[in-house]
């Protein structure tokens, strides 16, 4: 079994309140990591047939694949089967000694087309992270957490030996301080890992960062915490609580680790592993970060979903088909203004725009989802499933008994500015890229 010595928690936690550098399993050189390495699990969950593929493509290579639960299999006979070989492949895998020990921050560079998306691997401190509504921890969620979804992960995440990371936290960081001066000195930093990504995932590689470059991030960190800064920068008062990481993908997944730390800190002690969290780190204000929308996809749609938003916002509403959803797109992308604009998919090939006047709501999603959920309560629909990209929505929403809605992306510049001065965005209202650039599993920490 391996086993890491930990720095002393005062040490490490008196230079950085929130944060801290952190101690990594990543596999072995002779394991094929185009294998190993798989998309977030919470990816293509109404497309099975992608995680079919993905079997294939493994086969019974070491692979995270084992070592994590897709949610496309959540609601499964086998689940509960599903979850005790993951947690079996776990203690076989660090039985039989397919990892190697690394401390220390590693260097991201995840390559997607011409854009290079560059990281930070950290860990964070859960004792400061809030996902309540209200929340002003210094670390934050930036849309709302469905509590019903957490407990099935918590179940994985109970007897795990594990914790493979997927997400990705923002900072806001205009004038680069933090991780791009590392990326123009990464030619001497020396490479861990790097492979291409099964199933047009792009590329991805590891670097790590030595003492020095990791301390001078640190620095650049705790700057960004600076209060007057903060308020000036938000344009909020001064004393508003700061905040330094905002969850960006895996918002529900990290919720599940503080969830879990919360049931069990009291009987295993501050100093557990599981206090901690393993996420990468990224700048907003990277130009290779995109945002992109998270559709919504209904199931079992008995109403007519057109009347239905007629008689929920009245004469507020708006609703004109139009020939294609290249139309639709365009339409929607298009709108401005103080109208909130979103596509319909359905039934059938049939598109249209909706424009609502007057919105309650910063956002569209925001104006939509009350609407979703009731037609769910009222038996309009069976229930809602979350879909990235636009070409997954147009395909799945074909299906008989399917409507889909399409949203337009948020802006990145904009978002950290609203979760700091109105709170948390709607559940599922963003998307750092589309579902294919989603964080792939490579490297693994121990939380027992």
């Amino acid at each position: 079994m391996l086993s890491f010595t930990v720095p002393c928690e005062t040490e490490l936690m008196s230079a950085q309140p929130c944060f801290r550098l952190p101690l990594l399993l990543l596999p072995r050189p002779e394991i094929d990591l185009a294998k190993w390495a798989v998309i977030a699990c919470d990816q293509y969950t109404s497309e099975p047939e992608y995680w079919q593929r993905v079997e294939r493509e493994v086969g019974t290579a070491p692979s995270a694949l084992h070592l994590i639960f897709p949610e496309v299999y959540l609601g499964s006979a086998d689940a509960p089967a599903r979850i005790r070989r993951i947690q079996d492949t776990m203690r076989g895998y660090l039985a039989e000694g397919l990892f190697r020990e690394h401390a220390g921050a590693v260097f991201v560079e995840r390559t997607i087309g011409q854009r290079v998306r560059r990281g930070l691997m950290l860990e964070l401190d859960l004792e400061h992270y809030d996902f309540s509504r209200d929340s002003t921890s210094l670390i934050r969620p930036t849309e709302g957490t469905m509590v019903e979804r957490l407990a099935p992960r918590i179940e994985v995440r109970r007897g795990a030996e594990l914790e493979l990371p997927h997400v990705l936290m923002l900072i806001d960081d205009p004038a680069c301080t933090v991780i791009e001066p590392i990326g123009a000195e990464r030619d001497r930093l020396t490479k861990l890992y790097e492979t291409d990504l099964m199933l047009g995932g792009g590329h991805v590689a590891g670097y790590a960062v030595d003492d020095a470059r990791g301390e001078r991030s640190a620095r650049a960190l705790r700057a960004l915490m600076d209060p007057q800064a903060f308020a000036k920068h938000y344009a909020v008062p001064e004393g508003t609580p700061v905040m330094l990481f905002a969850s960006g993908d895996g918002n529900h997944s990290l919720a599940t680790a503080k969830a879990y730390w919360d049931s069990i800190k009291a009987s295993v002690g501050m100093d557990h592993p599981s206090r901690f969290a393993l996420v990468e780190v990224e700048n907003i204000h990277d130009p290779a970060l995109e945002f992109a929308p998270i559709h919504r996809l209904l199931f079992g749609v008995s109403a007519d979903v057109r009347q239905a938003l007629a008689e929920e916002f009245g004469s507020r509403l708006t609703c004109v088909d139009v020939p294609s959803a290249a139309a639709m797109r365009a339409r929607v992308q298009a709108a401005h203004g103080d109208r909130h604009a979103a596509g319909l998919i359905g039934p059938g090939a049939r598109f249209s725009v909706i424009e609502i006047a007057e919105p309650k709501s910063t956002l569209a999603v925001g104006t939509l989802q009350p609407f979703i959920d009731r037609l769910i309560e009222r038996g309009g629909a069976t229930h809602v499933d979350y879909v990235h990209g636009d070409e997954s929505l147009e395909r799945l929403a074909l299906a008989s008994g399917c409507v889909g809605i399409h949203l337009a992306a948020v802006a990145k510049h904009d978002l950290l500015r609203m979760v700091v001065r109105e709170g948390p965005t709607p559940r599922k209202t963003f998307s750092m890229g589309k579902a294919h650039e989603k964080r792939y599993y490579i490297e693994a920490r121990r939380i027992r």
